[in-house]
């Protein structure tokens, strides 16, 4: 496929993302950079590339793993620093679902990697009850409590950490 949607301007950047999510026996999987906070996996969609074939690629990649990709869960439109400059990052999240369980282990914690620019990025992979999302920070926090509410209408947010930097 093409390169990734991702522009980086003298003035800001530019992201087009997509996170699927994964939840089986009360527990959701969830990454986890070494010394940041848990995240949606995901990655950035590739020019020519649905975001179903992105998601696939990703979870082949960073975890081993074939998915099924399922409905549309949310659409968010987020703003982050991205090093010295803003970032405007579109993203679609959608449950998926495991083609086998089996492929990954089903408790606990597992380690892989992921490549962002030519660095070897190191991940942890973890699942973690749903009763504990409410106490943890996971990116982004807007879409916890829609995954939690068990709704099935697409949800759209905005979260704008540029403005709790000020």
């Amino acid at each position: 496929m093409g390169s990734d949607i991702l522009y980086k301007e003298k003035d800001f950047v530019f992201s087009y993302r997509v996170g699927g999510i994964l939840i089986q026996n009360g527990k959701i999987l969830l990454q986890k950079p070494l010394d940041d906070d848990y995240s949606i996996i995901g990655g950035h969609v590739a020019a020519l590339e649905t975001t179903a074939q992105t998601l696939q690629r990703e979870f082949r990649e960073e975890i081993h793993a074939d998915i099924k990709v399922k409905e549309l869960l949310a659409v968010g439109e987020i703003f982050f620093p991205w090093g010295a400059r803003p970032c405007h990052q579109i993203c679609l999240y959608y449950r998926i679902a495991l083609k086998d369980p089996s492929a990954i282990p089903q408790e606990g914690s597992f380690y892989g990697f992921d490549d962002l620019g030519g660095q070897r990025i190191n991940l942890e992979f973890c699942w973690v009850p749903l009763e504990n999302l409410p106490g943890l920070t996971v990116y982004p926090q807007e879409l916890m409590g829609h995954i939690l509410s068990g709704s099935k209408e697409v949800y759209h947010f905005v979260s704008n950490q540029l403005e709790e930097a000020q």
